[in-house]
């Protein structure tokens, strides 16, 4: 039986209720984008709209908001700005990120990413895209687009990369947002035991 709050309405369920985890893993964005391309017309932003916001942490309001004069090519670099008073931070793009970006139609002039009509698309616009792409993907759990960020986190912890540079790369002003990732880094405990026979 499903819990009520005192306004008599059905209390909405935890995360990690209708979750087994809250962050994507590598072999899972592959899945994802490449669901996210096959849907049509609008496919490939759609699938560099995954790609873009799971390689640099973006939320969906950093990405929809995500401008030209923000991407630069000469210098294959992506100047993020952060909302919810995140430090701004300069990061360095892949030669697929920059492949992605200059197959996408229109003018290099406002958002990076268009809706039907020319504008900025919505942030809960780009959740139906991630939610739709991870049905079609069959990842086995509901996808949300700030799973794309954990995921990003997740991924360098599990690099190895130090906290203080994780945490400048995702634009935390307080570190505690930061040491979730690296404490939950499965390799913080590789080589407890030895994989090559077991123990008595």
């Amino acid at each position: 039986m499903s819990e009520t709050l005192p306004s008599g309405m059905p209390r909405r369920p935890k995360n990690e209720e209708v979750r087994s985890r809250e962050w994507i893993l590598p072999h899972e964005l592959k899945r994802l984008t490449e669901a996210a391309a096959a849907t049509g017309r609008y496919g490939h932003r759609d699938a560099t709209m995954i790609l873009i916001a799971y390689r640099h942490g973006l939320r969906a309001s950093e990405l929809v908001n995500l401008r030209w004069d923000q991407v630069d090519f000469d210098n294959r670099v992506l100047h993020v700005r952060r909302v919810k008073h995140g430090d701004p931070s300069t990061h360095p793009m892949g030669r697929d990120e920059i492949a992605a970006l200059k197959k996408l139609k229109g003018e290099r002039i406002g958002p990076v990413f268009r809706s039907e009509l020319g504008g900025a698309i919505a942030p809960n616009r780009f959740g139906k895209i991630v939610a739709r792409a991870g049905v079609d993907a069959k990842l086995g759990y509901p996808a949300h687009a700030h799973m794309l960020r954990h995921g990003c986190g997740y991924y360098l912890a599990n690099k190895g990369v130090d906290t203080r540079a994780i945490q400048a790369y995702l634009g935390h002003r307080n570190i505690q947002h930061t040491v979730r990732y690296t404490a939950l880094a499965a390799d913080r405990f590789k080589n407890f035991f030895p994989d090559d026979k077991t123990e008595e």
